[in-house]
């Protein structure tokens, strides 16, 4: 049973007034069946719920009752979006706003959903950063936060990939993105959109400019095209490989999906052995190198040449590091 989904029921009924059971499901994507459930949930913790017969009825709370969410501050209404990620709250300032608004709102729920709500918190937690990586240190975030909420120019001296490495922008922060423990901003310069990683700024002076976000902005949007045009820019070339039975089992802990992936849906076998060729996406010859040696002698590269090259080189000079060969 869903604590969020019982409120969620809760609020429909309050702002809906009457809604059928078949509402409620259409509204929560559930069966009708688990609309029954929850409201008879709601009706066993304490709030008055009742039935309407006929053509046109349905559930309706008792006139008068009202769930409301009172002395709650702009700040911790932020912060209920961050309620679940106790991490990223505190990166952006607000651990103490999402506390403040965890205690308002379970003290305005009855004490059967208050309940409901304390179980439910106590067996979940999310960890946002990957394994094997320190938090990264973000020391202008704040600015941004309060550029984008505030909708106010920052001048940013940023460190990026490509030369020249330390270059001078004028943004119009317009959100930010937290994506696997690493933040991510998403600012308009004069000529176009595009994502800055936080931890790359050097430097963020805010300005007295003020701007006007486009109204028909997307962030969750934007960030989706982002991500497959970065896949697309990212794969630069392609490489035929030979993995055994155990290289393919260790694959997925050792290389991204989008190799594992290629493995599965071009693997041909090659024998009798439990080897097989497959053709897999590569970014470099340098970086295919790195990547492909993490899985030892369960991979061989058949083409193309340089990598093939890179890699025997590669083990040549382990050969003589160690005195081999």
């Amino acid at each position: 049973m869903s604590a969020g989904r019982l409120l969620s029921v809760l609020m429909l009924l309050q702002s809906r007034g009457r809604v059928s059971a078949r509402g409620i499901a259409d509204e929560l994507g559930v069966s009708v069946r688990t609309a029954y459930r929850d409201v008879a949930r709601l009706q066993d913790a304490g709030v008055p719920v009742y039935a309407e017969p006929g053509r046109g009825g349905g559930y309706q709370l008792l006139d008068g009752y009202r769930t409301r969410l009172t002395g709650m501050s702009q700040g911790e209404a932020r912060a209920l979006l961050f309620a679940g990620l106790p991490g990223p709250a505190a990166d952006l300032g607000l651990a103490a706003e999402v506390t403040a608004a965890r205690l308002k709102l379970l003290a305005a729920l009855p004490a059967g959903l208050r309940e409901e709500a304390a179980r439910t918190a106590a067996v979940f937690h999310l960890d946002a950063p990957a394994w094997y990586r320190e938090p990264e240190q973000t020391p202008y975030l704040g600015v941004f936060v309060d550029a984008v909420l505030t909708r106010r120019v920052v001048n940013v001296r940023y460190r990026r990939w490509r030369a020249p490495q330390e270059v001078q922008r004028r943004l119009r922060p317009y959100g930010l993105v937290l994506k696997s423990g690493v933040w991510y901003l998403v600012a308009a310069t004069e000529s176009r959109v595009a994502t800055y990683r936080v931890t790359q700024v050097l430097d963020a002076v805010p300005s007295d400019e003020r701007f006007d976000r486009p109204p028909d902005f997307d962030l969750g949007a934007y960030w989706t095209s982002y991500l497959d045009d970065f896949q697309q820019r990212r794969f630069t070339g392609t490489a035929t490989i030979r993995l055994s039975a155990r290289g393919r089992r260790r694959l997925p802990d050792n290389l991204p999906p989008e190799v594992v992936r290629a493995v599965e849906s071009t693997a041909i076998a090659v024998g009798d052995d439990g080897w097989v060729e497959a053709v897999i996406p590569t970014e470099n010859t340098e970086h295919a190198c790195g990547e492909l040696l993490r899985l030892g002698v369960d991979v061989e590269v058949v083409a193309p040449a340089d990598l093939r090259r890179a890699m025997a080189d590669t083990v040549d000079v382990l050969a003589r590091t160690y005195g081999v060969g």
